[in-house]
């Protein structure tokens, strides 16, 4: 494993965390989630960008964590009745 893939010791939980502002202000970046990518816990960045265009800005693998980016189109509060 390269250095930057090596596990921090934090949970995935504290990662997300700790990056979600960092990357919550990339435009184009709606949220973040965690998942499943090939039946292991990953960080989701949920995006209303292009994947691609978000995938240029956020590492691929994050204390150890993969990174996923997922095309959800933006996300707006329902109107209550």
């Amino acid at each position: 494993m390269a250095e930057d893939e090596e596990k921090s010791g934090k949970t995935i939980e504290q990662v997300q965390q700790e990056h979600t502002d960092e990357w919550m202000a990339i435009d184009g970046v709606e949220g973040t989630a965690i998942g499943l990518f090939e039946g292991k816990p990953c960080i989701k960045i949920l995006a209303s960008a292009p994947a691609e265009q978000i995938r240029a800005k956020i590492p691929s693998i994050v204390e150890g964590y993969p990174v996923v980016v997922e095309q959800t189109g933006r996300f707006h509060a329902l109107d209550e009745k």
